[in-house]
């Protein structure tokens, strides 16, 4: 569609709009995450780390982490000419984590990031999710100096139910962020059908 005129005689599509998430521990991959598949110039709410900051920022696995996000991180990206998601990338430490209940709002899913070195970051994510309720996916983000494990152990080690889906993936690599990305929304779909369905009956 141009100016709000279909092309070619087409009706113009009103596309459906969804909210995303995008979880995890302290330096995960989660700007990067959003950065690497949004359509539009993402909205970053990133700080540099200071030294007061040093005691309740563990950079150990991310050293070279010089700057965090204090609020979120937002992107979009039109997967169809139907389908649009919002992202929203939630703070990784502690003391913003009062931010994501306002975030969680009217969100669809979330895709929990996780890094095989410190999968104990991402706990806290996971727990969040599960007990309200929001279906979501573990993307264990591959980076190049982290052993690789299979998924099912990874599944294993973070305790998950059968029906979430665990993938690999680069947080730098749009198309695989979009893998990542439709996944989520597939899960959401099938748990929200599934839920509709206990409920009836």
């Amino acid at each position: 569609m141009i100016f709000g005129r279909s092309e070619r005689g087409k009706s113009p599509v009103e596309p459906v709009t969804l909210k995303i998430l995008v979880a995890g521990g302290f330096g995960v991959g989660k700007t990067t995450l959003v950065g690497a598949v949004s359509e539009i110039r993402p909205l970053r709410t990133e700080e540099l780390l200071t030294e007061a900051g040093r005691p309740v920022d563990d950079t150990s696995g991310v050293e070279g982490k010089h700057t965090t996000t204090v609020a979120m991180d937002f992107g979009r990206i039109t997967l169809r000419e139907d389908l649009v998601l919002y992202l929203f990338g939630t703070p990784g430490q502690e003391r913003f984590w009062f931010m994501w209940d306002e975030l969680a709002e009217g969100a669809l899913g979330a895709v929990v990031l996780a890094d095989t070195r410190r999968l104990e970051d991402c706990f806290a994510a996971v727990d969040y999710f599960e007990r309200r309720s929001i279906p979501f996916l573990i993307g264990v983000n591959c980076f190049e100096d982290a052993a690789r494990y299979p998924v099912e152990s990874v599944r294993k080690a973070l305790d998950l139910d059968p029906e979430v889906p665990v993938v690999l993936c680069d947080a730098r690599d749009r198309e695989s962020v979009k893998e990542v990305l439709i996944g989520v929304v597939r899960h959401a779909m099938a748990y929200s059908a599934g839920h509709r369905q206990s409920v009836t009956t």
